[in-house]
């Protein structure tokens, strides 16, 4: 089912299959979240919970049962139920099952909550353990921006602009696997603000950034300021992608974890940065984006 949600400024919509934010329009009724034309990729902006990225083989080992689970977890494939809706925000929920069982043996109550700002959005994720177990789990954002944004321009006319100036070493993807080679360097900034974007910064998948000291990142046209911002406070990681096919669009996906990296074996557990809620707790991460 399609919801949508509307302030006087700007128009969502989710699909709630995924919680999927798949529409974000001002009053231009300028298209800000990518279309999903499966020519390049088919997605708009999925939820990812209980993993980030691709388990080794799609599988890992959980409480010394070997569990399968694709690639960004199960949450973008299940249907959430309607928590709450008002005119300017919508939260939609999943709850565990017995299919949910099947691949993640957890039980939890996992919140989506989308709500409109005076200039943009804000996502909120909010992750329930209803079970009496610790439970390992990491998440993410993943929404597709068109490139343009709202202007005739060409998409080598943006460039990705950090808060601060940031030196980092992104690792290699192992293409096909998706697994994460940190002894791989696959892109690499010395104290550098700014990334001109270029279609072949994605050839070998997702630039990944960990631990940078900005908290917020803009994909903008510095000739004319159009853009987005994401603020991703409280997310450790960072991936920025699009499509190998020269797709126009680039995703922001603030991440607490990543893929299964190729130093690493096949614990759940023991994956690189798993959050672990005790029983009974809840845990929330939000980012938010304003439209420039």
């Amino acid at each position: 089912m399609i919801y949508e949600i509307k302030n006087g400024k700007f128009t969502a919509q989710v699909d709630s299959l995924g919680a999927q934010l798949i529409s974000l329009k001002d009053e231009g009724n300028f298209e800000y979240i990518w279309t999903g034309d499966p020519q390049y990729w088919k997605g708009h902006a999925p939820v990812l919970f209980p993993i980030v990225g691709a388990l080794r083989e799609g599988k890992a080992k959980i409480g010394g049962e070997w569990f399968s689970m694709g690639q960004h977890g199960l949450a973008r494939h299940r249907e959430f139920v309607l928590a709450e809706q008002k005119e300017n925000s919508l939260s939609l929920r999943l709850s565990s099952d017995f299919e949910t069982k099947k691949e993640y043996p957890f039980e939890f109550s996992f919140t989506v909550t989308y709500t409109l700002t005076e200039n943009g959005m804000e996502t909120r994720f909010s992750v329930e353990n209803t079970g009496d177990k610790v439970m390992p789990f990491a998440i993410g954002g993943h929404p597709g921006f068109n490139i343009p944004v709202n202007e005739a321009a060409a998409f080598e006319d943006y460039v990705i602009r950090f808060e601060h100036p940031e030196t980092q070493r992104c690792p290699a993807i192992v293409m096909g696997k998706g697994l994460i080679n940190p002894g791989k360097t696959a892109f690499t900034l010395e104290n550098q603000q700014e990334i001109p974007l270029r279609h072949s910064l994605f050839y070998e998948d997702a630039l990944i950034f960990e631990n940078l000291r900005s908290t917020k990142v803009q994909l903008v046209n510095p000739n004319t300021g159009k853009g987005v911002e994401m603020d991703f406070s409280g997310f450790p990681m960072l991936g920025i992608w699009s499509a190998q096919n020269d797709g126009p669009y680039v995703c922001l996906e603030p991440w607490t974890g990543c893929a299964t990296c190729t130093d690493e074996g096949d614990e759940f557990e023991k994956k690189k940065g798993m959050t672990f809620l005790p029983a009974g707790g809840t845990a929330e991460f939000s980012f938010s984006v304003r439209l420039l």
